[in-house]
C-alpha cells in the first residue's frame, strides 16, 4: 500500500509531487525548505522551518525524526550550513542518520536550505 501526505506548500500541486510518500515501511519526505506566510531570511530560520515541515510529514506518516534514517541537505552556499549544526543536532539527538550536503541552486532564490530526508515506521 501507498500513502501520499501533502502538506499544502505552493510547489506541490505547481509541480506535481507531494510532501511525502509511505511506501513499503519507509517514509520517503520530498526536498522541504521553510514554508508559511512568514518565511525567515536567515538559514537558521529557514532550517527551522523547514525542519517543522518535515516534523509534520512524518508524524502524520506515523513516525518522527528518531526514525530518519538518511538525510540530504541543498544549500545554494555551503557556507550556510555550519550555522544550522545546533539545530540539526537538536533535532536528530541520539539517532543522527546518514547525511550527504551538496551545493546547488534551489527552486526559489530566496531559499538558503533545503532538507529531504528518509525514514522508516516504528515496528
Amino acid at each position: 500500500m501507498i500513502r501520499r501526505i501533502r502538506s499544502g506548500g505552493p510547489f506541490e500541486p505547481k509541480v506535481g509531487y507531494c510532501r511525502a510518500v509511505v511506501a513499503g515501511g519507509t517514509v520517503y519526505v520530498a526536498g522541504t525548505c521553510a514554508q508559511g506566510d512568514d518565511i525567515p531570511e536567515d538559514v537558521v530560520g529557514q532550517c527551522q522551518s523547514a525542519l517543522t515541515v518535515i516534523r509534520s510529514a512524518l508524524e502524520e506518516a506515523g513516525t518522527d525524526m528518531a526514525h530518519v534514517v538518511r538525510v540530504t541537505y541543498y544549500l545554494p552556499d555551503i557556507a550556510d550550513f555550519e550555522p544550522c549544526w545546533p539545530l540539526l543536532r537538536e533535532a536528530f539527538g541520539a539517532h543522527p542518520p546518514a547525511a550527504t550536503v551538496i551545493e546547488a541552486n534551489l527552486l526559489d532564490p530566496k531559499d538558503r536550505i533545503e532538507i529531504e530526508v528518509t525514514a522508516v515506521l516504528p515496528d
